[in-house]
């Protein structure tokens, strides 16, 4: 009798139920999958590419987002282009017509300045006095200055006597003289406390003053010749009196 001893007990199982035998093939072909760290590295690889695919996905989908925005972008400028130069424009004529109603209301500021001393002179005038001259001893006032628009240089103007364009002498202030005859010297000092009392002069002084003879011929009263310097004052508001006028249309 034979003793036969079995050194593949998993074969003899595997034949006992019924399994064919693994071969040589088979076995070499099921030989990587066995090795852990082998099958770590595919499966590695395997989510590498996944996760590229995913985030190439991603890329194409918020470029696909962006060109749209940039088209919305693109109208809306087509769209505002006209509304944008628009608005410029009337940007700039704005200004420019502030410019010149600034230059209007500079010179209009000035218009009534002379009727003002004239009648206020007139009006303060004592009986047997009477004026020979009335004259402005500052400079006269240089045109306003117009500011030059954006980008524009404006070239510089000369004004009278160093002053500054766009403003009268000494500051605004209008100097002017006033020569006369009078038979008493009393009238005199009322004729200078009344101006000086106007709210349109100040500053009245006496600068000359002389025995003059009478132009009447063979008249024996004696007359006093004087000068007054004064300036001319802005009044408040309150004193002064405005009055609409109406122009009718047709």
């Amino acid at each position: 009798m034979l003793i036969h001893i079995n050194l593949h007990p998993e074969r003899g199982r595997r034949r006992r139920r019924g399994l064919p035998a693994p071969g040589p093939a088979l076995g070499r072909a099921l030989a990587p999958f066995r090795d852990r760290y082998l099958m770590g590295a595919a499966l590695a690889v395997v989510a590498s590419c996944g996760a590229v695919a995913a985030l190439h996905l991603e890329q194409e989908r918020e470029s696909a987002q962006l060109e749209a925005q940039v088209e919305v972008a693109v109208r809306d400028s087509t769209r505002f282009a006209t509304v944008i130069a628009a608005r410029s424009k009337a940007i700039a004529r704005r200004d420019s017509l502030g410019r010149e109603l600034k230059v209007i209301a500079a010179i209009d500021s000035t218009r009534y300045t002379w009727a003002h001393l004239l009648d206020q002179i007139s009006g303060t005038l004592p009986p047997y006095t009477w004026l020979s001259s009335v004259t402005q001893t500052s400079a006269p006032p240089a045109p306003p200055a117009v500011t030059p628009a954006k980008g524009k240089a404006a070239a510089p103007t000369a004004a009278p006597n160093g002053t500054k364009p766009g403003a009268d002498s000494a500051g605004a202030a209008i100097r002017f003289r006033v020569q006369g005859l009078t038979v008493d010297l009393q009238a005199l000092t009322l004729f200078m406390r009344d101006l000086e009392a106007s709210p349109f002069v100040k500053n009245v002084q006496l600068a000359h003053s002389e025995p003059a003879q009478s132009p009447v011929p063979g008249s024996a009263r004696e007359l006093t010749e004087f000068t007054l310097d004064a300036e001319f004052e802005t009044p408040p508001r309150e004193a002064l009196r405005t009055v609409t006028i109406s122009v009718p249309v047709r």
